[in-house]
């Protein structure tokens, strides 16, 4: 069983203590890093009057990449599944042969 790691990531200049399995590690900081990196981007390109402003940008930017992935991976799914039924298809119709 995984042991849990307790680390701390700052997000937008605040400190985020968290409880995660060692292999999530390196996922998590560099997650921690990139949400850093957009949010200064952000920042910069756009005025803003507080600091939730920028986390609603990045939460939206973040959400809709999500989203756009689960729905590439539902097409994708669909796909092979249609592939796969042809193949079974003219794998039956040989075998009665």
């Amino acid at each position: 069983m995984e042991a849990d790691l307790n680390i701390k990531v700052d997000i937008g200049g605040r400190p985020y203590s968290l409880k995660i399995g060692r292999s999530e590690e390196e996922t998590v900081r560099k997650a921690a890093i990139d949400v850093n990196q957009t949010i200064n981007k952000y920042s910069k390109a756009f005025e803003y009057k507080d600091m939730q402003d920028l986390y609603a940008m990045v939460s939206l930017q973040y959400a809709s990449g999500l989203m756009h992935i689960e729905n590439e991976k539902s097409f994708r799914e669909k796909e092979m599944k249609d592939k796969l039924m042809e193949i079974d298809s003219v794998l039956t119709s040989h075998l009665k042969l």
